[in-house]
Formats: C-alpha cells, sequence, structure tokens
C-alpha cells in the first residue's frame, strides 16, 4: 500500500517516496539544512540521474560518478559532496545489513524499539532523525510495530511538528507555521 505523505509538491517526487522504501530513506536523510521540498524531491532526482534507485548499485557507483549526480544543478542538497557521501554509506548499510532491501529495515522489526535502533544505527540519522522516521512510518506508511508511540516518542503526537504530519500543502503550511512559533519562543520540535 502506498504511503500518504505529500510535501514535495511534486506528485511524480512523492508518488516515489510513497512507494520506495529506500527513496523514504534517502529523503529522510536529504532532511536537514534544507527545505523539506527540496529534500524530499532529492531521490527523484537521482532516479532521473542515475536510471534507478538500487542500494547495492549506488553504494558501488565511482564516488566521484556519484557526487556529480548529487552535485549537478540543481543539486540534491545544499552540501552534496557531503551528502553524496552519506547517501553511499547509508545504502552500504542497507547492502550489509538488509540484503540491499531497505523495506526489510522495518518489516522485520519485532517492536519500535528494534525499529528506532535500527535506524538511529543508520549513516546520517541521529536520535531525533530515527524519531521522526518511526513516526513517518506509522502515520503515513502504515507500518506501526508495537510501541512506536514510545519510539517516536512527541512525534508520535497530533501536533504538527514534523514531516510525518504532512499529508498535504496545508499539512506543510501547518507545520511549517509551528516551528516558526515554536522557534520564535526558543522551543525544539520536541517540545
Amino acid at each position: 500500500m502506498p504511503g500518504t505523505l505529500a510535501v514535495t509538491g511534486d506528485p511524480h517526487a512523492d508518488d516515489l517516496v510513497n512507494s520506495d522504501p529506500l527513496a523514504l530513506l534517502i529523503g529522510m536523510l536529504l532532511d536537514q539544512q534544507v527545505p523539506m521540498e527540496w529534500a524530499f524531491r532529492g531521490p527523484a532526482t537521482l532516479l532521473e540521474r542515475l536510471g534507478s534507485l538500487d542500494a547495492s548499485a549506488m553504494a558501488a557507483i565511482d564516488p566521484d560518478l556519484f557526487e556529480t549526480a548529487c552535485r549537478t544543478r540543481p543539486a540534491v542538497h545544499r552540501f552534496p559532496g557531503s551528502m553524496a557521501r552519506r547517501i553511499r554509506a547509508l545504502c552500504q548499510h542497507v547492502v550489509d545489513n538488509y540484503d540491499g532491501d531497505a523495506a526489510r529495515l522495518w518489516n522485520t522489526a519485532a517492536s519500535g524499539a528494534e525499529l528506532l535502533d535500527r535506524l538511529v544505527d543508520l549513516p546520517g540519522y541521529g536520535d531525533e532523525k530515527a524519531m521522526i522516521f518511526t513516526a513517518v512510518l506509522a502515520k503515513r506508511m502504515g507500518v506501526a510495530p508495537d510501541g512506536w508511540q514510545d519510539a517516536a516518542g512527541p512525534f508520535s503526537d497530533d501536533t504538527p511538528r514534523s514531516v510525518a504530519d504532512i499529508d498535504g500543502p496545508e499539512a506543510l503550511a501547518t507545520v511549517r507555521q509551528w516551528k516558526k512559533a515554536q522557534k520564535a519562543a526558543g522551543r525544539s520540535k520536541q517540545q
């Protein structure tokens, strides 16, 4: 069943992250220091430039060639060189630990806690990103292992605080407004 994440404003890019688990992981990886739309559009840009999104192929590709694919305008990120390395490391992790199948990362997790641990282990993912991704899986992709709410922490609630709460342009605007208010009040996304 495809997900309901709609953040890019581009139906093709949204369809890709909703139907391709590796695209979803890469989009979330890119979601830092750039607008959410740009981050989640990145996998579609890479698909267009590389012809496919395959963890084994992307892990094995010549690093300079891959960096060029990330750096070519429009770049997939504000820092295309460092993100190219992180994407390749992420793909290598998926190959080494999940036989190249990104969906196995969550489809074989026995609990929300195990899922969170697996996400924290991903290159480029920290605690907060792992919590948000857990919420994305539950709220937008229908992947909700027992205990996902505890694993996702505050991102499991109904407050529009992250990409996990975006299913269209109105929700995107609401999340942006909430984040702006939090920042103005000196509070984090988790408060």
